[in-house]
């Protein structure tokens, strides 16, 4: 996406010249899937793929949003300081910039005048690659800018959770968008999220890339059994806690939990907060996998996750369990796994370069004949977090 192609989209909607441009990433994990809630680590990079912005300021109160994503809604329009703006309206996508805006400015940012804003992604809708947080971080930075803001990344971050949480109704965790905001090209970003402690990991795959797999089946995570999980690990803990203390699920050892597991007192709890303690402990045992370059292990690792989740988190389903499945019995492929909330979305498979062409034209046609219907394959480039872009 050229800043030409930004400014364009920009005048097409609102008849007048951009002042500025914008993009802010999406997000992968690479392992540590539903960790993030339970207190445990995570490994995520920002994408190449993404969300972008043009942006001119206005001399009233209004702010004029248009996504050329939904160009049927046309221009919506929301005031300054009114009440409409400080709720939450259906399933809209301007109720993500609407809950920065109202969060920022209760945390005391001075907000001073409208803005038109054209909105352009090219992340799948519903795919599981963070486009909620992109959009979230996306207008983070541009209210920062805008108005020089002094918030730190983090409180940015934190920001965006409370929309996630408190404006959409999703009790989602922190990854998404602390992947995004503190994205950095061609590294990996380990975070434990008990403490907010964070590395960034460089990203060293030899001759492997890693290649998203999209299901094509939207998922709706508001919608779906995501919370009902996150409340089941919760459930799972406090029983935990009569008998051994522990602040979170991702403060045990696997020793630890086995000794203590006899007092959860259902199957279904066992089974999930025993994936969030392992999956915990993979993201550790990967760490050290890459950094001593033993990448055949660390693919084991990336497979071990996805079986966890199919069959202890049951959060797969069959169109990711076809692609994670199926890639497996690729040549050059190290690992694969689903990534993101599940139900549908995408899953993630490393490759070998030179047999790309080839797995995706494998898996493709398993998947179809199995399916019904096409998945789609990108290569995922390491991008930085949220930037303003330049004209050439």
């Amino acid at each position: 996406m050229t800043v030409e192609t930004l400014e364009n989209g920009f005048k097409s909607a609102f008849d007048l010249p951009a002042s500025h441009y914008y993009f802010a990433p999406g997000r992968i994990n690479l392992i540590g899937e539903h960790t993030d809630y339970n207190g445990g680590r995570v490994f995520p990079c920002a994408i190449s793929l993404g969300t972008y912005a043009a942006v001119s300021p206005r001399d009233d109160q209004e702010f004029h949003l248009f996504s050329q994503n939904f160009a049927d809604q046309g221009v919506q329009v929301s005031t300054l300081n009114t009440p409409e703006i400080q709720q939450k309206v259906g399933n809209q996508w301007t109720n993500y910039p609407k809950g920065m805006l109202r969060y920022l400015t209760e945390a005391g940012a001075q907000i001073t005048h409208g803005l038109n804003v054209y909105i352009v992604g090219n992340l799948p809708d519903g795919a599981g690659l963070s486009s909620s947080a992109s959009l979230e971080m996306l207008f983070g930075k541009i209210f920062q800018d805008e108005f020089q803001l002094k918030v730190t990344p983090l409180d940015m971050v934190k920001t965006g959770v409370k929309v996630e949480n408190q404006f959409i109704g999703l009790n989602s965790g922190i990854m998404d968008q602390f992947a995004v905001e503190m994205g950095k090209k061609d590294n990996a970003v380990l975070l434990d999220t008990n403490t907010l402690k964070y590395e960034h990991v460089p990203l060293k795959l030899g001759d492997h890339v890693i290649i998203i797999m999209n299901t094509n089946k939207r998922r709706e995570l508001a919608d779906s059994k995501y919370n009902e999980h996150r409340r089941e690990c919760e459930e799972a803990l406090a029983q935990l806690q009569t008998g051994v203390k522990t602040p979170t699920l991702g403060a045990l050892d696997k020793e630890t939990f086995d000794e203590y597991s006899y007092l959860i007192q259902s199957e279904p709890l066992l089974k999930r907060a025993r994936h969030a303690v392992f999956e915990n402990q993979r993201v550790g045992e990967a760490i050290k996998a890459l950094k001593n370059q033993d990448l055949e292990k660390f693919g084991r690792l990336v497979n071990a996750s996805h079986m966890s989740l199919q069959y202890d988190f049951e959060v797969t389903g069959k169109e990711l369990d076809t692609l994670a499945h199926t890639a497996w019995q690729q040549p050059g492929v190290l690992g694969a796994r689903m990534i993101g909330g599940g139900y549908g979305g995408c899953a993630i498979a490393l490759v070998q370069k030179d047999q790309v062409p080839n797995f995706e034209a494998a898996v493709g046609k398993v998947y179809q004949e199995k399916i019904g219907y096409k998945a789609d394959f990108y290569v995922a480039e390491i991008a930085d977090g949220p930037s303003q872009l330049q004209k050439r």
